[in-house]
């Protein structure tokens, strides 16, 4: 049953680090603290079995998730970690940096009446680390903590309808990994933008747009589900 709003309210949902914040970045300054040399076959390592370890019974917080996928990626290269450096995934997300694109388009989302909600595959407190220095306030915020599961599951989306209502009518999803929630979300018949942040040249025919960034997303939601439509 909804609890929040009502099912004319327009809503803007996003996936949080990768979309929003930058976890590429943030990732290869981190690992590059904790191993010498080039990071990069290590990251494409990580990026690899991170899946694996998070679809893995029974569910783990996302910073054991880090520690685990981490210890795992650099024990199949054979790459030495110094003891506990497993965590420094953990210990240095609240410090990766929001990309200068969200900010403006956020606020400008705010600005013309959207609700914004972060549906990311995260623990509440790390989460709650980021949006301390977040520039917009959101709405609503859904964990892989508060559902018990991880994207691509559709928990997180599931969840977020039954809180809000929100349908097809009144709901983009915005996001950058296709794997994680474009795919996931089209089972659901949602809108979606996918942000090509990488600039990919793959094509995204599950996708309903397809954005290099978040600069012009306000005016393609507008177009999307324009204000006043009849929801």
């Amino acid at each position: 049953m909804a609890t929040m709003e009502n099912a004319a309210t327009r809503w803007a949902t996003f996936d949080c680090y990768g979309t929003l914040v930058d976890w590429e970045q943030g990732m290869q300054e981190t690992l590059q603290s904790v191993i010498q040399g080039d990071v990069s076959a290590l990251l494409r390592r990580y990026h690899e079995l991170e899946p694996e370890v998070e679809a893995e019974r029974p569910f783990r917080l996302y910073r054991f998730v880090l520690a685990k996928t981490l210890k795992r990626a650099a024990a199949s290269l054979k790459l030495p970690l110094a003891p506990g450096a497993e965590h420094a995934l953990a210990e240095n997300l609240p410090r990766w940096p929001v990309f200068p694109d969200v900010g403006p388009a956020l606020a400008a989302l705010k600005a013309q009446g959207w609700k914004l909600a972060l549906l990311s595959n995260i623990d509440k407190e790390l989460i709650a680390h980021t949006l301390a220095t977040f520039p917009v306030a959101v709405d609503l915020v859904i964990t892989a903590e508060d559902v018990k599961s991880y994207k691509p599951g559709l928990a997180h989306f599931l969840r977020f309808q039954d809180t809000t209502a929100a349908t097809r009518k009144n709901w983009v999803h915005v996001a950058r990994s296709y794997f994680h929630d474009i795919t996931p979300i089209h089972e659901l018949g949602i809108l979606t933008a996918w942000i090509n942040r990488g600039g990919s040249a793959d094509s995204a025919p599950l996708a309903t747009v397809t954005l290099p960034d978040l600069t012009s997303l306000p005016d393609v939601l507008e177009q999307l589900i324009p204000a006043g439509k009849e929801l």
